[in-house]
């Protein structure tokens, strides 16, 4: 009678070892009482796990679309190198309709640069596809920075009308998800 009165009144359980449940009266009945695991992140959301859940929400939404606009690009390129007729929209326009067989490699080469930035970027905003340490991230997401800055300054220079008003203004909103992205603080360890 005592180790259960004991029990009931939240001293150690005898089987378990560690606390034991506390109770909650529901009608009639005793129910336990659920217990909130203790919480790995601090009240504004940035958790000590790289996961988008627990990282602040401007890290991952950034994170999210431009991983989005890079995919578009790599798409894009890989449709340059498999040779559609887009020669217009691309590398200065000097060559509508399909690209000759050495820029068409280039564009090759280039779609496998844009996944590879994909990759790094999703490992920045939380959502890693392979394991990459949190400084390597930051440090290509700001090499990156550099890439889409000159990229939507050569597109908007471009004699090409397509890459002047529609690569132009899509890559200089991607550089700027990717500063956001880039300069948001790391995941802050619990104390």
């Amino acid at each position: 009678m005592l180790s259960r009165c004991r029990r009931e009144n939240g001293a150690e359980s005898a089987r378990g070892g560690g606390p034991a449940p506390r109770f909650i009266r529901s009608g009639d009945q005793r129910v336990p009482k659920r217990r909130r695991p203790a919480p790995d992140h601090d009240h504004r959301g940035r958790g000590s796990t790289m996961s988008a859940v627990t990282l602040a929400p401007a890290r991952a939404r950034a994170a999210f679309f431009l991983a989005g606009g890079l995919l578009i690009v790599a798409a894009f390129q890989l449709a340059l190198a498999l040779g559609a007729p887009f020669g217009a929209a691309a590398q200065g326009g000097t060559n509508p309709g399909q690209l000759p067989g050495a820029l068409r490699l280039v564009s090759g080469v280039g779609a496998i640069v844009w996944l590879g930035a994909t990759v790094i970027v999703l490992a920045r905003g939380g959502w890693a596809l392979v394991p990459l340490r949190d400084n390597v991230a930051r440090v290509a997401t700001w090499g990156l920075v550099g890439i889409l800055g000159v990229g939507a300054l050569m597109n908007f220079a471009s004699s090409s009308p397509w890459e002047r008003f529609g690569w132009g203004p899509f890559t200089l909103v991607l550089f700027v998800l990717c500063v956001v992205l880039a300069s948001s603080a790391p995941p802050r360890t619990p104390r």
